[in-house]
C-alpha cells in the first residue's frame, strides 16, 4: 500500500471556456480532493483554484497530470 500524503495543487485557468474541462477532472478525483478554494479575476477573464488533496503520490501524479493536459 503506498504511503498517503498532503499536498496542495494549485490550477490558473487562463481560458474560462475550459473551466468545465477543469471542474469534471477534479470531480472524478474528488475522493483525493479535501478543501478547494477558487478565485475569478473577472477583470481578466481567468480564475486560480487551490486545492488540498490527500493521497498516494501515483494518484495525486495521474490527477496532476490529467489537469495539466487541459490548455
Amino acid at each position: 500500500m503506498e504511503e498517503e500524503r498532503i499536498g496542495f495543487v494549485g490550477i490558473v485557468i487562463e481560458d474560462l471556456s475550459q473551466a468545465a474541462r477543469v471542474n469534471q477532472v477534479v470531480g472524478q478525483f474528488q475522493e483525493l480532493v479535501m478543501g478547494r478554494i477558487g478565485v475569478p479575476d473577472h477583470a481578466r477573464a481567468m480564475a486560480v483554484i487551490g486545492l488540498l488533496v490527500r493521497g498516494g503520490s501515483v494518484q495525486v501524479g495521474a490527477f496532476a497530470a490529467r489537469l495539466g493536459n487541459i490548455p
